[in-house]
């Protein structure tokens, strides 16, 4: 069967303006990253089990104190007006919809306190976590950690693979490197050092060290976790340094085009952090069954990217619910086929490579 995927993507690329579909989909460099992390799950597979009693098993989960539907969550992705009138908000709507935990993105195009308003209509017990580019200027850091606080944002998703941004060919292809008039990343209108309501740009800056996150944590009790975890050595630091968790991740491959896939990079990750904090995963997630393999390789829960975007695009919030809610599907029918009773079963003995035989 075709994946479902495929079909809303075409829909979406043809909904979209191709300036801004290549945005969305494309990646750095030659694409090597983006691909691979899609190709990534397809040269694993899982070994199932059977006769067992799966009929009361539940999808339902915790991440960082908040309450899911499933392991699942939705990764960060920017100017989601590009892709649908509402934005950010119909898909707050679609995320929330679906049970599930949002992470809105500091270049998101409506502010955070509109985006877990749109999510409390449809839920008010909606999680939103705030993706955070930590700034040159501290006083700036420290407004945009206090609006995600008092629009009840329940963590802090620290973006720490962007000292500078990657080359991505195809927005230097269309020159496109500022958003249409009229659009704004909402969340850095009236920050510190602009005048009356300007909007400030992103700052990326390759002088952040480990004792920038110790001063994000005297900002802040919001729990921290660090997006953009690829080597080793870095997660343990980060379980030192007072992380609350990790997100492996190559930022969709838009960063480092020759890093690793993330599912690839997920067994020495979780034994360096041997348990002492959640593995989160993004990247290449397309099916229920990546959800599954992310999570046997010792993932808390997997996020998910691109697909919303496609959903938003065809369908706007409906949209949205839709593409997870298969995903859900997908997710349970895998558990089923594996003979797995409890998430808490799942385990790196039963991943193989693809063409391997069964120990």
């Amino acid at each position: 069967m075709t994946n479902p995927l495929v079909a809303l993507e075409q829909r979406a690329k043809e909904l979209l303006d191709p300036v801004h579909y290549d945005f969305f989909a494309g990646g750095a460099g030659d694409e090597v990253a983006l691909t691979d992390n899609e190709q990534a799950f397809r040269r694993l597979a899982l070994l199932p089990r059977v006769l067992r009693d799966t009929s009361r098993r539940s999808s339902a989960t915790n991440l960082l104190g908040d309450p899911s539907s499933m392991p699942v969550f939705v990764s960060p992705t920017a100017f989601h007006k590009l892709a649908h009138a509402e934005g950010e908000l119909a898909t707050a709507r679609g995320v929330a919809s679906a049970g599930l935990i949002l992470i809105a993105s500091m270049a998101a195009t409506v502010t955070i306190g509109e985006i877990t308003t749109a999510a409390r209509k449809v839920d008010r017990d909606a999680r939103v976590w705030f993706q955070l580019y930590l700034q040159p200027e501290s006083k700036v850091t420290e407004e945009l950690v206090r609006r995600a606080e008092r629009a009840g944002c329940t963590a802090l998703v620290v973006t720490v693979d962007s000292p500078a941004l990657g080359r991505r060919g195809r927005d230097d292809y269309h020159g496109f490197h500022d958003l249409p008039a009229g659009l704004y990343a909402e969340n850095m209108r009236g920050l510190p050092g602009v005048t009356g309501s300007g909007v400030r740009r992103i700052e990326m800056s390759s002088d952040f060290t480990w004792d920038h996150l110790h001063r994000l944590r005297a900002m802040t009790q919001l729990p921290v976790v660090l997006k953009g975890i690829l080597h080793p050595e870095d997660a343990r630091l980060a379980v030192e340094h007072g992380a609350d968790a990790i997100l492996v991740s190559n930022h969709g491959g838009r960063q480092l085009d020759i890093a690793p896939a993330t599912l690839d990079a997920m067994p020495a990750i979780t034994a360096a952090v041997a348990g002492r904090i959640p593995v989160f995963l993004d990247g290449g997630v397309r099916r229920g069954s990546d959800v599954v393999l992310a999570l046997a390789l010792g993932a808390t829960a997997a996020g998910v990217g691109r697909p919303v975007l496609w959903g938003l695009a065809v369908g706007g919030d409906k949209g949205v619910t839709g593409v997870l809610d298969n995903l859900r599907t997908e997710f349970e029918n895998t558990l089923t086929l594996c003979g797995v009773t409890a998430l808490s079963e799942l385990d790196p003995g039963m991943v193989i490579a693809r063409g391997a035989a069964a120990r």
